[in-house]
């Protein structure tokens, strides 16, 4: 019983469930019937927006640094002792995260 638990054979069990899965729902599902209401954005009943949401990365990049530079420093003041470079370092995170909340 302990030769299913291998990861290659795990792995090649498992791909043969999914094929076999996903076979019998395709023939479950019946026929297929293309339309063009199939093929639009569902929103609910509204129109979808026309222009791009957020444009490049840039929201991303400031978010995910924020999260960074706040996890980081959590890690660093987490792994210190009370001391005044400490507090030194807490102010300058404060400052940093302000920076890029403002902007």
């Amino acid at each position: 019983m302990n030769f299913l638990l291998i990861p290659p054979v795990a792995f090649v069990l498992y791909i043969l469930l999914v094929g076999v899965l996903s076979g019998l729902g395709r023939m479950l599902a019946g026929p297929e019937n293309r339309n063009s209401a199939k093929a639009t954005i569902y929103a609910g009943g509204e129109e979808a927006p026309q222009q791009m949401a957020a444009p490049g990365y840039r929201p991303f990049f400031v978010i995910a640094l924020f999260f960074a530079i706040l996890h980081l420093g959590v890690l660093m003041l987490g792994s210190s002792h009370p001391s005044w470079p400490v507090v030194l370092y807490l102010g300058g995170l404060i400052l940093a995260l302000l920076a890029l909340i403002l902007g």
